[in-house]
């Protein structure tokens, strides 16, 4: 009598098959792993570059210069009721006629009597203010013309391209370059919190304007007199140097 032999069959191919795909899974899962963590590192990038960009963002809306930035975007788009919010022109005009006052004085002081400046002051000072309102809506239309159509975004970013801003003690000098023309202003906190105002202006077409205006509407003080401040404040006329 024979016994039959159980004769155990290993498919190999199979059972590399089988290997192959455990290997691929396991790669597969390796793999997922990575991209996970890829996916977590740059989602905690781009929010702390977001949360970085918002933080600056803020903190340069308190800045001399987004003020600026508004101002010359609300130049171009005419919106007066911003350009007074930023531009105190009592303080302006009165800065302005203390430098006219200053750069004519020195060969007058003999020969005008001690009120006259005074007098000057009390004269002109009303009429000026509006001048001077007017005047600087103008010049700042046309020197913001390179703002004209941009986003606010870009003019903000770009408006430290054409004003080197320097802070201290409260008080911000901007020396603002546009055009190939000068002018410096100085800016002061208004009583809104972050916001600034233009509290003097140092500008030779400005001080030209002014000038004239002196020129105008001098009081009564003798022919010589006349004549030598009419001789003085032409020199005005002149940039400073």
């Amino acid at each position: 009598m024979k016994l039959k032999r159980n004769r155990i069959v290993i498919d190999l191919d199979k059972a590399r098959a089988d290997q192959q795909g455990r290997a691929r899974a396991g790669r597969s899962r390796r793999a997922g792993r990575i991209f996970g963590i890829i996916a977590v590192v740059m989602l905690l990038l781009c929010g702390g570059v977001a949360g970085g960009g918002y933080l600056w963002w803020r903190r340069y809306q308190n800045s001399p210069a987004y003020t600026l930035a508004v101002l010359a975007d609300a130049s171009q788009h005419n919106d007066n009721a911003t350009v007074d919010s930023i531009l105190d022109i009592d303080k302006v005009t009165d800065d302005l006629v203390s430098q006219v006052r200053q750069r004519s004085s020195g060969p007058l002081s003999s020969l005008v009597p001690s009120d006259w400046s005074a007098k000057v002051d009390s004269a002109i000072t009303p009429k000026l203010k509006q001048t001077v309102h007017d005047e600087m809506v103008k010049e700042l239309q046309r020197l913001t013309e390179p703002a004209a159509g941009k986003p606010f975004i870009l003019v903000a970013l770009a408006i430290t391209r054409f004003a080197d801003i320097k802070e201290e003690n409260n008080v911000a000098h901007a020396a603002v370059n546009i055009k190939d023309e000068h002018l410096q202003l100085t800016m002061q906190p208004a009583t809104t919190p972050g916001r600034w105002r233009i509290t003097a202006v140092q500008d030779d077409k400005l001080a030209s304007v002014i000038a004239d205006s002196v020129k105008r509407n001098l009081p009564s003080a003798g022919a010589q007199v006349q004549d030598e401040i009419h001789k003085q404040i032409d020199k005005l006329k002149k940039p400073a140097r």
